[in-house]
């Protein structure tokens, strides 16, 4: 049997066995009240309204007030008016999944809108408006998943059957981060959904984004902004129903929608225009009602069945991401990636802030050395961070703390390593091998804190190389004639005469600043003979008086290769005959 022929049957199947018509009452924007049919109709169920233009309008039952349906059209209410029928189209809508669905686009009714003819409908319907497994009949969440992107697979690891939020202002690149985990996950098939998308980025997510690689595996159900609120909330409901089918079949299912907002902003123009008061932002109440409902059903299956995992785009409203609708999906959700503007500012991409972002299932999927590699990479980006408008500014030093150096000399190659192009694919093993890499761990976990060194000791790779240990000789002793990196010993023949900081500066720098302020004052100063200064040499000190001997020379005497010619101290006669006087 043809496509063609397989399809017909399903659709007679699928009719009724009696017909219940009614007659349009009122019209007030895009809320239409409908009687004689109420009886026979529920909240969700399906109908059709005869226009005066021979047009069929499909409509959708929101509520009941007066003895009167309350129904919203799917599409434009053009030639709806007062007296036209309304008939019962189907009480519970479904649609018919089947594998021969990869590498299509449908639309919010589940009919092809590519132009690569009908599609073949599966045996087992689906109903759109599905209920999620029961809680005690699911299973656990199971192996980390392969999404292809080193941030997303280092910094937050998802597992199968995780449900996971990207929280992001518009034009940051939230579909661009979907398109690659689609492109590049090791999930058997990925559902799209794309919920209020602009027309123009359709075509491009599809042909550039995904591509024929990631079509082959995909199935994309496609609801644009200019389309009715009612079709922007079935195309999530349909793309739940798609990924439900596939799970059954016990497939891995990447399920990714963009963007629960818009389906929070269809629900809200649907309640509102029935008449309920908005709690939160103009946001109703049936808003987040139906949030839970729509995400629980990502998920693992029961025994038997695949999973659903869920990554779901959130448009936080002027950046806010406390607003309503973000802080209700973030608590629902089994974890967040944040989308940060000033990253994307600065030509990262894709502009994860891994400090803001979590995954519920980390650290329990990962091993100790991951998480040891992945907690070291957190802490130096947050040093960073902390200190990122002194190091901009140029008031931060290297030298002045061990652990801003250390994240100084790590951060450029963290940072590469969270950019990536579109078209790049890294998998699980090799992130972490590429953070043991930057990080010099080998492989092996690191301890959680890094002591700080000692003066005496070497600090660590990354941080400022401290000035060697230089021992500090006595107070009564002398400094070595000729130590390593220190000038010569001055001429035999005349004193030194180094009394001053500004004398060191003069000796051409042949004497390093540290060992200078290391030496401090446990060693003397030279001065000239004449003088024999007490330890330590102080401002009170004064010379001897010529006709007194001096008490010790053997400070100058060593500097000296000969004895003085005369042992008799009567030969100066004063300071002005001192031949040593400077």
């Amino acid at each position: 049997m043809t496509v063609f022929g397989t399809n017909i049957v399903k659709e007679v199947e699928r009719l009724p066995d009696h017909k219940v018509f009614g007659q349009v009452t009122d019209v007030v924007g895009m809320l239409i009240e409908a009687s004689g049919v109420q009886g026979s109709l529920s909240v969700g169920d399906h109908c059709d309204i005869l226009a005066r233009n021979d047009r069929r309008v499909c409509c959708e039952v929101i509520g009941f007030s007066n003895n009167r349906a309350l129904m919203m059209p799917f599409g434009s209410v053009d030639g709806v008016g007062m007296g036209c029928r309304v008939e019962i189209s189907a009480s519970d809508p479904v649609i018919y999944p089947d594998v021969s669905w990869l590498g299509r686009v449908i639309n919010a009714f589940g009919e092809p809108v590519d132009g690569k003819g009908p599609l073949l409908s599966g045996k087992i319907g689906y109903p759109i408006h599905n209920a999620p497994p029961l809680a005690h009949q699911r299973q656990r969440v199971g192996a980390k998943i392969d999404l292809g992107v080193r941030a997303m697979n280092a910094f937050l690891t998802c597992c199968k059957g995780q449900r996971m939020g990207i929280f992001a202002g518009s034009g940051i690149g939230k579909s661009t981060l979907l398109s690659m985990m689609a492109r590049h996950t090791t999930a058997e098939v990925s559902v799209v959904g794309m919920i209020g998308e602009r027309s123009r980025e359709v075509r491009e997510f599809i042909e550039d984004h995904l591509g024929p690689e990631g079509m082959a595996h995909s199935v994309v159900v496609v609801a644009t902004s200019d389309e009715s609120p009612l079709l922007r909330r079935q195309a999530a409901y349909v793309t739940m129903a798609v990924a439900e089918y596939f799970r059954d079949r016990n497939n891995d299912v990447l399920c990714l929608m963009d963007s629960i907002t818009r389906f929070a902003m269809a629900q809200r123009e649907i309640s509102l225009s029935m008449g309920e008061p908005p709690a939160s932002k103009g946001y109703t109440p049936t808003v987040f009602a139906e949030l839970p409902r729509l995400l629980e059903r990502a998920g693992p299956g029961a025994e038997g069945q695949g999973t659903i995992t869920g990554l779901f785009t959130v448009l936080v409203e002027g950046d806010d991401h406390n607003e309503p609708v973000a802080d209700a999906v973030r608590g629902i959700l089994d974890g967040h990636v944040v989308l940060d503007r000033d990253i994307a500012e600065r030509g990262r991409f894709p502009p994860i802030n891994v400090l803001r972002s979590l995954s519920r299932t980390m650290p329990g999927c990962n091993s100790p050395e991951e998480n040891a590699v992945v907690n070291r990479a957190r802490q130096l980006i947050a040093v960073y961070e902390d200190m990122a408008e002194l190091i901009r500014l140029g008031a931060y030093r290297r030298g002045s703390d061990p652990q801003v150096d250390e994240a100084l000399h790590y951060y450029p190659a963290l940072e590469k390593f969270l950019a990536q192009d579109i078209a790049d694919h890294t998998d699980l093993a090799t992130c972490y091998q590429m953070l043991y890499k930057i990080l010099d761990m080998d492989g092996v976990p690191a301890p959680a804190e890094q002591p700080s060194p000692s003066a005496a000791q070497v600090p660590e790779a990354g941080s400022a190389p401290a000035a060697p240990p230089v021992a500090t000789p006595p107070a009564a002793t002398p400094p070595p004639p000729a130590p390593a990196g220190q000038a010569p010993a001055p001429d035999k023949s005349e004193p030194p005469k180094a009394e001053t900081a500004e004398d060191i500066d003069d000796l051409g720098g042949s004497v390093p600043a540290e060992e200078f302020h290391d030496l401090g004052e446990s060693v003397p100063l030279p001065v000239p003979s004449f003088q024999n200064l007490p330890e330590p040499p102080g401002p009170e000190a004064e010379p001897k008086r010529p006709d007194e001997p001096p008490a010790d020379t053997g400070a100058d005497a060593g500097d000296s290769a000969e004895p003085p010619t005369s042992p008799t101290p009567e030969t100066p006669t004063g300071p002005d005959s001192d031949p040593n006087l400077v």
